[in-house]
């Protein structure tokens, strides 16, 4: 029991394990996941020590999965998770996982470049099948316009020479490619401006786009054909297609050799798709195959990586047969790691049992607080603020209830608590399934692993809801109001500013059984008034309240750890300081409330009731109080001046006490002893400043040390006198946020649904449709997401400063055990000591 409020009890053990029997020993350690693990060879690089080429086989067999991986993702085959974790294989079974892993490889490498190969063939003939088919176009336009004056111009010749030899017929050169439609433009200028202007160029637009076999790529590309005269011309045109990257292909002159050329280039195009048909079939038949194993695969290669990284912070003992360890284990766990131990002794066949000694040790030990997954949320809270010093008081547990209470405080209301809490209830009932998942999207995994706070932010949501009687901003009547309405029309008509008031017969008397009367929804211009002060006190209240459990909690702290000097000059003035100034007028709240009513004739009439801030105030300060109406009482009961006196008095006089009474009580017991080391009460306050529990002797390192404590005790002292003044004002954010999300509720009725709700007829049920839609969207996304991410944000900045910083210092450091879950949960981290 007493682990869920404080954290395990801890040792430093060290354990003999054989050579032989260490692997084996190791793995059940990592499956257990109660073992951390010191690194005893911080010095020696990660290259040099005994088990670098186990991992470095390791690495390599990750990597062929990974390729594998990566290969079955780009085919779209699921990977079967059964969601079992396989035991990690013995060392032997590490070559057979190297020889699958490798001939899985081999062949894929092999089966892709063949594909590859038979994709950039079949590219090259659906490229010269699109220029047989697109060049046929420009060869025949060629033929019906080519004429001698259109020659002589384009090859730059004189008309009158072309025309004094009307037999003489000049003969054009041309090359044919293909090239990506995007190079097109730059292509053609390129062309134009190199060539002057002495070429002929036409392109087409291949429809379909083109795989490209080195990445699978999907490219639209065009032909173009270039006709020129001359071999000079001709080689700047291939240095210029070949800058550009465009594919040149042969292309024949007779439309007879270019119709033989397109049945051929068709024939082998239908023999190529065959063969690719063949051996993607084969690639995913490897590949299915792959993917049964592949999860499981990981994970083995993982665990076996993870035991040799283990096993690499191990020293070897003289005899160069045992390895050594040093490691944190909770007490309570001892015989279950022994039980573990020897079940690896017993797999490996070692005749020499382990051997594991508990260790004397002077450092912190890590903390480790138990948890399951509905705890688990609530501790990671806590440990976002500062791991727990070891064994002191965990705030995690008393958080499971005020964490959602208080946010449900300024989160009150019905309708958007339930839809929070079928959300979280909804990812409760489905957590298998959508752990399985596993998705990489933060956002969702950090609403996945708090769907119990969010469960219970919306169920205790749903209570105050209730208790302020607001759903979406309305009331449900379900006891029936008790008040009675005594206004008629008229009366209505001439009074927009209708108020409730007790002292009339509208009052029954009697109050509402459960939470708020429905009536004040509907109230005039004191329903703000009234909810403002009612809230305003219980955040007030529960403030106070969790502010004195917070110090309460400390004085667990100082008795276990027996710190009498804590106990007696920080505890006690602190938890009178509290009750006596703070406490006291959450009284004079309650009495306030139980005394005067306006119903009640005077000195307790509603009329003579005092203002509690102002008592307040008048009693720090020593005010005299202002005068009162006739026939009320200055004071609510009988003496409560003299107390007030010494209430005030007695909180002063414990601020000197919080200052000064440790630092003198630890130069006492020091000039008494006569001695410099540290002891007891005082190791605290020394550890606290940054000092070790004892050093060498001399008066100036004395002097240097009370000095440190007397500043640390005056900044403690200062803070907390003037934090139990701001933190019981910061708890008013309760109140402040609790009349935001009601008012924005109201403001979203009244000014998008009302607008739906006002139409009649038919055209009145479509346009109730489309604000019904668009006031469900406002709602869940700013009343529900926005306001429950900032009341989330308060609440904890509430539990944070205003409870923790009463008794939780936060100052260890995470229990972080080998264990195989957490590591394959991780993605294949080594282990929490891997040096790389």
């Amino acid at each position: 029991m007493g682990s869920l409020f404080r954290s395990e009890e801890m040792t430093l053990c060290q354990l003999f394990l054989q050579s032989e029997a260490a692997y084996a020993c190791v793995s059940e350690l990592g499956e257990l996941g109660l073992v951390q693990f010191r690194d005893l060879n911080p010095d020696v690089n990660a290259f040099q020590r005994k088990f670098v080429n186990e991992v470095r086989r390791c690495d390599e067999m990750e990597r062929k999965l990974r390729y594998l991986e990566k290969e079955i993702k780009k085919d779209g085959i699921p990977m079967l998770d059964t969601g079992e974790s396989p035991e990690a294989p013995q060392p032997r079974e590490m070559i057979d996982l190297e020889a699958t892993f490798e001939k899985l490889e081999n062949e894929l490498r092999e089966v892709n470049q063949n594909a590859e190969a038979l994709k950039r063939n079949f590219l090259e003939l659906t490229e010269l099948k699109h220029i047989l088919r697109k060049t046929q176009v420009f060869f025949d336009e060629m033929a019906d316009n080519q004429n001698e004056d259109e020659q002589a111009q384009l090859l730059g010749e004189d008309a009158g020479v072309r025309a004094s030899q009307p037999g003489q017929n000049l003969k054009l050169g041309f090359v044919a490619g293909v090239i990506s439609r995007e190079k097109l433009p730059a292509f053609e200028r390129m062309l134009w401006r190199a060539c002057r202007g002495n070429v002929f160029l036409r392109q087409a637009m291949i429809e379909s786009p083109l795989e490209d076999p080195s990445n699978g790529d999907q490219v639209y590309k065009s032909v173009f054909i270039i006709f020129f005269q001359g071999d000079q011309l001709k080689t700047r045109v291939k240095k210029i297609c070949e800058g550009f990257r465009a594919t040149l292909y042969p292309c024949p002159e007779a439309p007879a050799d270019r119709r033989e050329m397109a049945m051929g280039v068709m024939t082998r195009i239908e023999d190529l798709n065959t063969v690719l048909g063949q051996t993607q079939d084969h690639r995913h038949r490897v590949l299915v195959a792959a993917a049964k194993n592949l999860k499981n695969w990981f994970v083995k290669v993982r665990k076996i990586k993870a035991i040799y990284h283990t096993l690499n912070l191990f020293n070897l003992d003289v005899t160069q047969k045992c390895l050594i360890a040093e490691c944190w284990v909770p007490v309570l766990d001892i015989e279950t790691i022994q039980l573990a131990l020897r079940r690896g002794t017993e797999r490996s066949g070692s005749s020499v049992p382990p051997i594991l000694n508990r260790m004397q040790t002077f450092e912190n030990p890590p903390t480790y607080n138990r948890t399951n997954k509905f705890t688990k949320a609530f501790q990671a809270l806590i440990d976002a603020y500062g791991v727990a010093t070891y064994r002191e008081m965990n705030p995690a547990p008393y958080t499971i209830i005020t964490f959602p209470f208080l946010f449900a405080v300024m989160f009150g209301d019905l309708g958007h608590g339930a839809i929070m809490a079928l959300f979280g209830l909804w990812m409760i009932r489905k957590e298998k399934g959508l752990a399985a998942q596993k998705t990489d999207n933060e956002i969702w995994n950090i609403f996945f692993g708090g769907r119990y706070i969010i469960f219970l932010m919306g169920v205790f949501s749903m209570y105050t809801g209730l208790i302020y009687n607001d759903i979406f901003s309305k009331s449900l009547n379900i006891f029936g109001s008790h008040w009675e309405v005594n206004y008629n029309k008229s009366t209505v008509l001439e009074n927009k500013y209708l108020q409730l008031n007790p002292e009339t017969s509208d009052y029954l008397g009697t109050p509402y059984p459960f939470g708020m009367d429905p009536i004040w929804q509907v109230a005039g211009a004191n329903k703000i008034i009234f909810q403002n002060a009612y809230k305003m006190k219980i955040s007030i209240i529960f403030g106070v309240i969790h502010m004195i459990f917070g110090v309460a909690m400390s004085y667990h702290n100082h008795t276990y750890f027996k710190n009498r000097l804590s106990l007696i000059f920080e505890f006690i003035p602190q938890l009178i300081f509290l009750l006596f100034l703070f406490f006291y007028m959450v009284l004079l709240m309650f009495i306030k409330w139980n005394r005067y009513a306006a119903t009640n004739k005077p000195p307790y009439s509603a009329s003579c009731a005092p203002s509690i801030l102002i008592t307040f105030i008048d009693m720090v300060l020593f005010n005299t109080p202002k005068p009162v109406p006739e026939g009320c009482n200055v004071y609510m009961f009988g003496g409560q001046h003299f107390f007030q006196v010494v209430f005030v008095l007695v909180a002063l006089a414990c601020i000197p006490v919080m200052l000064l009474g440790k630092p003198l009580q630890i130069m006492k017991q020091r000039k008494h002893a006569n001695v410099q080391p540290i002891t007891g009460s005082d190791a605290e306050v020394g550890m606290s400043n940054g000092q070790p529990a004892g050093h060498g002797a001399g008066g100036h390192h004395d002097e240097e040390e009370m000095s440190e404590i007397f500043i640390h005790q005056g900044i403690h002292t200062i803070e907390y006198v003037l934090g139990s003044v701001s933190h019981t004002a910061s708890y008013l954010r309760l109140w402040a946020l609790s009349l935001a999300h009601a008012q924005l509720a109201e403001v979203l009725w009244n000014m998008v649904l009302s607008i739906g709700l006002k139409q009649e007829g038919w055209f009145g049920g479509i346009m109730l449709t489309i604000v019904f839609a668009f006031w469900a969207i406002l709602t869940v996304g700013i009343l529900v997401l926005m306001e429950g991410l900032s009341a989330f944000l308060h609440t904890l900045r509430l539990h944070w400063v205003e409870f923790q910083s009463k008794f939780y210092q936060g100052t260890g450091y995470a229990f972080q055990p080998f264990s195989f879950d957490a590591i394959i949960e991780n993605g294949g981290a080594a282990s929490s000591a891997e040096n790389e």
